[in-house]
């Protein structure tokens, strides 16, 4: 594909920080990854600005970008960074990352690979950095962009057989399932940040039997493990963005939990799908990983020998050679109760991204190929991510099996979905063999009860 980020000197195992906490073995952010963020100090009332992630630290931006020797002729850079990664590093200080995706691929490298020697062992730049640093324990994170528009989209097939089972057992994937990357549009105003807290969502549903619906919090809210896709540069409207050329315009990737109220959904989502069931939160991690970073991780695209073949605009050999991320996915809850006994988080299920029907390219190229805009900062999730065996599923839906089967959480504590006072954690990360592991950190939102009757 066109300008797919390859391995560099930034991709060396081998290679380490001054900051002795990103040469952890068990590391989200050592310095193979430098993934961007927008944060403040907590508990200040500092202007939010962009960072990137290293060991237990963020690299303020805003106070780099502030140093004198950026600040001469405007466009000038010190004699470590050129001049597109200080035109980079200035764009990502600024309250979210909209100017800085806008820049393009070259640029994102570009800021990536100038941190990535500034922080490597022996670097020159090791005083300058070390006074623009945060520990990550005293940040406070905000959306990492001004997102326009959201579009989630339903692009494992192990999922979506299994939730279509619970409806129609004997034709549980409907006829364009394997032909089009099926998405909705869903509210970009609900979406928070990791530690996001939301009330119960209420709405209409109609109970077992019921002859007409009511309205009331629902009973069946679940979570949906799922990754967030940053869009960088945009397209023209009436312009299609190819299939060869999608990945330079995704900035990077994220987690999202796109939460669900099951019963909410059932009732409303015929004839033009889900709504209320939706758009009342979505939580996604502060980090956002470079499609650079994950460069090691890349994968086959592979499907089925009896799926059908995907149409031209969506296949080429690229995309089935390397258009897969082994990205893997983990579900966490962790009870009221739980809290409060002082017990760890109960592990639901790992997945991995590999099994994703559709590939991050194919998404872009379909989103547009009508000639929609996509604009820097909007954000599209994959929708849940399963796998091919019932311990590799995504939501409770799938778990409980529809709620008919309650999963045990705790000595004393099961579950068919969520309750009040339950904490649901995303984690992702990458590794294998002769590359360093690249995490995700988390996506984490609570359930609060529902206001009101």
């Amino acid at each position: 594909m066109t300008d797919r980020p390859g391995l560099n000197e930034t991709h060396d195992a081998g290679a380490r920080s001054w900051l002795e906490s990103a040469n952890r073995i068990d590391c989200d952010f050592p310095i193979q990854n430098l993934p961007f963020a927008v944060f403040r100090r907590g508990g200040t009332a500092e202007e939010f600005r962009g960072g990137i992630a290293i060991g237990d630290q963020i690299v303020d931006l805003g106070a780099l970008a502030a140093r004198e020797d950026f600040q001469v002729r405007g466009s000038a850079a010190p004699d470590d960074f050129d001049a597109r990664a200080a035109a980079g590093i200035r764009a990502g200080a600024r309250a979210s990352l909209n100017s800085l995706m806008q820049m393009g691929p070259a640029a994102w490298s570009a800021v990536r690979r100038a941190l990535f020697g500034a922080l490597r062992a022996g670097s020159a730049m090791q005083g300058a950095i070390e006074a623009c640093l945060v520990a990550q324990r005293d940040a406070q994170y905000s959306l990492p962009a001004q997102i326009g528009d959201y579009t989630d989209f339903y692009a494992s097939i192990y999922h979506a057989t299994a939730v279509g089972r619970m409806m129609r057992p004997d034709n549980p994937l409907l006829p364009n399932y394997q032909w089009i990357p099926v998405g909705y549009h869903g509210r970009s105003s609900s979406i928070g940040v990791s530690g996001q807290t939301f009330h119960r969502p209420q709405g209409q549903r109609l109970p077992p039997g019921a002859a007409h619906p009511m309205v009331g919090p629902s009973k069946r809210l679940d979570y949906e493990l799922e990754l967030g896709i940053f869009v960088g540069q945009g397209n023209p409207l009436g312009t299609a963005i190819p299939l060869a050329e999608a990945e330079t315009h995704i900035f990077g990737l994220c987690l999202l939990n796109d939460w669900s109220a099951r019963d909410l959904q059932a009732w409303e989502y015929q004839p033009l799908g889900p709504f209320l069931a939706k758009n009342f939160a979505t939580t996604i991690s502060p980090w956002i990983i470079t499609l650079e970073a994950l460069a090691p991780f890349r994968v086959p695209f592979a499907r089925s020998e009896t799926a059908p073949a995907p149409l031209a605009y969506l296949q080429s050999q690229a995309n089935r050679d390397n258009g897969g991320i082994d990205i893997r996915l983990e579900a966490l809850i962790q009870s009221a109760g739980m809290r409060e006994r002082n017990e760890a988080p109960h592990r639901l299920s790992t997945t991995s991204f590999k099994h994703s029907f559709w590939t991050i390219a194919q998404l872009i190229a379909h989103h547009t190929v009508n000639g929609c805009n996509l604009r820097p900062g909007d954000l599209l999730g994959t929708g849940t991510q399963s796998g091919p065996t019932p311990g590799e599923a995504g939501s409770l839906l799938e778990l409980s099996s529809g709620g008919t089967h309650p999963l045990k959480i705790s000595q004393d504590e099961c579950r068919t979905f969520l309750e009040d006072g339950d904490s649901v954690i995303l984690r992702g990360w990458c590794e294998k063999p002769k590359a360093a592991r690249i995490g995700f950190g988390t996506a984490q939102g609570h359930i609060l009860p529902a206001i009101g009757p």
